[in-house]
C-alpha cells in the first residue's frame, strides 16, 4: 500500500492523541505504511504506532501497538 502524500502544513500538525508527540513514517511488521510517536510514550523505549487504513492514519489509542525501539 503506498503512503498518501498530504500537504506539509497538514503531516505538521499531526500528533500522537496521547503524549502529543510528533509522528514520524514507519513501516510495519507487514511492510505496511503507519506513523510512530517520535519519542518515548509508554515508557523508556517504548513507543506508539498507528496504522493507516484505506489511505487515512488512524490515531486511535485503541489502534495503536506499543512497539521497543532501540536508540
Amino acid at each position: 500500500m503506498a503512503r498518501p502524500e498530504f500537504d506539509p502544513w497538514v503531516r505538521g500538525i499531526l500528533r500522537c492523541p496521547i503524549g502529543r508527540h510528533e509522528l514520524i513514517d514507519v513501516t510495519d511488521e507487514q511492510g505496511e505504511p503507519a506513523l510512530q510517536c517520535a519519542e518515548d510514550c509508554e515508557g523508556p523505549g517504548r513507543r506508539r504506532r498507528y496504522p493507516w487504513r484505506g489511505g487515512i492514519p488512524v490515531l486511535l489509542a485503541d489502534d495503536a501497538v506499543v512497539v521497543t525501539v532501540a536508540d
